[in-house]
């Protein structure tokens, strides 16, 4: 263990002097009192360990449980992700087949013998369209025309 100033700590870990301070304070960094003057222990610097790595102070079973946590929740999001594109599939199939779910149209009021005309007689009272984007817009289901099929 190299014992360091506080400033000489934060220097070494690549924080604040605050960030110390407040690690000290939890109890994530080991430190020593001399003669009034607070010191900061750390493991030697390990060569193949970056400056700022501080997972010495960390037990092993809590970094594998933190990892199995997480590879728990990558896996949860993966199933979530999987179950959303199952439906999305199925809502597209489904607006693919709106055309054969919707009801069978009624007969048109101005049709011989509906019975909206009463005796069998076309009743053109200015209800059909005239155009053909107009009827087609008439007989057109509301998502066809919001969504453009």
């Amino acid at each position: 263990m190299v014992r360091y100033t506080v400033p000489e700590a934060a220097q070494v870990l690549g924080i604040s002097p605050e960030a110390v301070r407040n690690r000290l304070s939890r109890g994530t960094l080991r430190s020593e009192k001399v003669e009034g003057r607070v010191y900061v222990l750390l493991a030697r610097p390990d060569r193949s360990q970056p400056i700022g790595d501080v997972s010495t102070d960390i037990p092993t079973d809590i970094v594998e449980e933190l990892r199995d946590r997480i590879r728990y929740l990558e896996r949860q999001v993966e199933e979530e992700r999987d179950a959303r594109r199952r439906a999305d599939t199925l809502l597209a199939r489904l607006m693919d087949r709106m055309p054969e779910l919707e009801a069978p149209q009624e007969a048109a009021p101005d049709e011989p013998g509906s019975p909206e005309t009463g005796k069998g007689e076309p009743e053109r009272a200015g209800t059909q369209p005239d155009t053909v984007e107009s009827q087609e817009s008439v007989q057109r289901p509301w998502w066809r025309r919001v969504f453009g099929r």
